[in-house]
């Protein structure tokens, strides 16, 4: 497999991760850090920093809502229990 492929597959995985904690709004970030040892904000935070490494500045309010998918603001007051 070449490295455009991987790459490719694995944006596509991440996307597929995102899609699915989007749908699953039942399930709180101190579920997921208890469980899996990361959450919702933890991916927003590593997308922030791998755009960094691009030189492509994102902020943080900004990398939540790609997560999110809507302000994070919006997300902690229809969602977090």
């Amino acid at each position: 497999m070449n490295d455009n492929t991987k790459k490719e597959l694995q944006s596509a995985a991440f996307e597929r991760l995102i899609n699915h904690l989007r749908e699953r709004k039942d399930v709180q970030n101190i579920d997921l850090m208890n469980l899996a040892g990361f959450c919702r904000n933890c991916l927003s935070k590593w997308y922030r920093e791998e755009a960094e490494k691009k030189g492509i500045e994102i902020s943080d309010p900004d990398a939540r809502e790609h997560v999110y998918g809507m302000p994070y603001s919006e997300w902690k007051e229809k969602y977090q229990k």
